[in-house]
């Protein structure tokens, strides 16, 4: 039976199979016009995936951010938006501050996939029939949560870019899991020259850790300079 639905063109954009052909079942049933499409196994631009978008010119759009080989779906939700089409993003991510992301780039909606089916639908429900899906409180939190992400990303980068060349080697070779010994071999150096340097980096990334600073590293993409491998 159908919920006044009138045939609404609703696309999914996801790459867990199971998990769309139930989305897929449950919206047609409720009378939508549902199509998938198929996220590429391989790497292809994001202006090929949104052509493909177009083409069919959904009114609803659901969309994962996880979207395997192709990357992060979030990059997608502004120029699908923008589109005319109303976007909700159901995603297995907890985080939050991502979640806020989504709505500022223009996503009406960002849930979890752990969230009971029947959930889901009635925000298509409410979407299809002109109603808020999300509250002012709700949409101010989650934005707050991605600002105030943003800003710690910056601050944290910008620890980054205020180690000397030297200090960026040596980060390089953390990441690397090269040990000190292995470092101060290679740099032709004394091991407590390269403890030095290790405890420079320590206090400026503000990480208590070696450890702590290769994942402040990794956690933000940083490219260190090219490093010898150490034989």
């Amino acid at each position: 039976m159908t919920r006044g639905s009138t045939g609404t063109r609703t696309l999914i954009v996801e790459d867990h199979t199971l998990f769309a052909e139930s989305l897929e079942i449950a919206l047609s049933i409720e009378g939508y016009d549902v199509q998938r499409l198929a996220v590429p196994s391989s790497a292809t631009t994001t202006a090929s995936l949104l052509a493909s978008v177009a083409r069919v010119r959904p009114r609803i759009v659901l969309l994962d951010l996880d979207l395997g080989s192709f990357g992060d779906g979030t990059r997608l939700i502004n120029p699908i938006a923008r589109m005319g089409a109303n976007v909700v993003v159901v995603t297995a991510s907890l985080d939050r501050a991502r979640w806020g992301e989504c709505v500022r780039y223009g996503a009406r909606k960002t849930m979890s996939k752990a969230q009971p089916l029947q959930e889901i639908l009635a925000v298509v429900r409410r979407i299809n029939h002109g109603l808020p899906v999300m509250d002012v409180q709700e949409r101010e939190d989650l934005l707050a949560l991605w600002h105030h992400e943003r800003q710690d990303r910056q601050e944290r980068r910008r620890r980054l870019e205020e180690l000397t060349a030297r200090e960026r080697e040596v980060l390089g070779h953390l990441m690397a899991g090269h040990p000190v010994r292995d470092i101060a071999r290679l740099s032709v150096v004394s091991e407590a020259t390269v403890r030095t340097q290790v405890k420079s980096i320590l206090a400026k990334l503000e990480v208590s850790s070696q450890l702590a600073a290769v994942g402040l590293a990794f956690s933000l993409e940083w490219q260190p300079p090219t490093v010898h491998r150490v034989s």
